[in-house]
């Protein structure tokens, strides 16, 4: 009798929230994390990144300098005056010493250079989550709902317990950590069910129904999965 399989370690990667307004910077940039088994959430500005940040903690924010609504240092100057627990990793083309001086002091826990050697960057991003300030909870949150990560629970704005299997609750907590980002069948399959696990890959859209259900879903929820044709899933939650 082959041994039962293991059940995914989806419950805590490090969680990267990644703000490069250069789309084709921002695409590398984010393929790079996720290759390493980090949950990214990319931002195009401030105002992107200030909406992430009040829906969720995170192990480490990497900061773009010259954004289109104001600069890198501003936000990370708010994020220690707020005590937030982000480690912060400010990634520009500047060079000039001022420059970098100005980003210590703004709170940045280090400063790399653009053009960057890709296994730099991945080094300095480890050694960072390592050091990271844990959280008091591990915690998603989207519209009315909390998922507690660490109590494997949901409750929605009432503090009602939303009863979930294993398997919805760790396919939910991928969709909301990726949210805004189309994650395909297998990758769902590998993050709810495990990888070299065999699941038609049809059964995601069974559990995508269930969640509905039990989340009561309705087109003034705030929050949708979006079924794209041919891959996967995009799940969005309304600013």
């Amino acid at each position: 009798m082959s041994a039962p399989p293991r059940s995914p370690q989806v419950l805590r990667v490090p969680h990267v929230l990644a703000l490069e307004d250069d789309e084709s910077l921002r695409v590398v940039l984010v393929d790079n994390l996720e290759s390493e088994g980090y949950a990214v959430t990319p931002a195009r500005s401030i105002a992107e990144a200030r909406r992430a940040l009040e829906l969720a903690s995170y192990d480490l924010v990497i900061l773009d300098l010259m954004l289109p609504d104001g600069d890198g240092y501003t936000l990370a100057r708010e994020l220690r005056r707020a005590q937030r627990p982000e480690r912060i990793l400010m990634l520009t083309a500047r060079t000039l010493e001022d420059d970098v001086v100005r980003g210590f002091e703004a709170g940045a826990d280090d400063y790399v250079v653009k053009p960057y050697r890709r296994r730099e960057l991945l080094a300095r991003v480890a050694a960072l989550s390592r050091r990271a300030a844990p959280t008091e909870r591990n915690t998603l949150t989207f519209a009315d709902f909390t998922l507690d990560l660490d109590a494997r629970t949901l409750h929605d704005a009432a503090g009602r317990d939303i009863v979930l299997t294993r398997t919805e609750l760790d396919l939910l907590a991928t969709f909301v950590t990726h949210r805004g980002i189309v994650r395909t069948r297998d990758q769902l399959l590998d993050a709810a069910w495990g990888q070299g696990v065999m699941v038609d890959e049809r059964t995601v859209d069974n559990f995508v129904l269930a969640l509905k259900k039990k989340l009561g879903w309705t087109r003034e929820a705030g929050w949708r999965f979006v079924a794209v044709r041919g891959v996967g899933y995009r799940f969005e939650v309304d600013p």
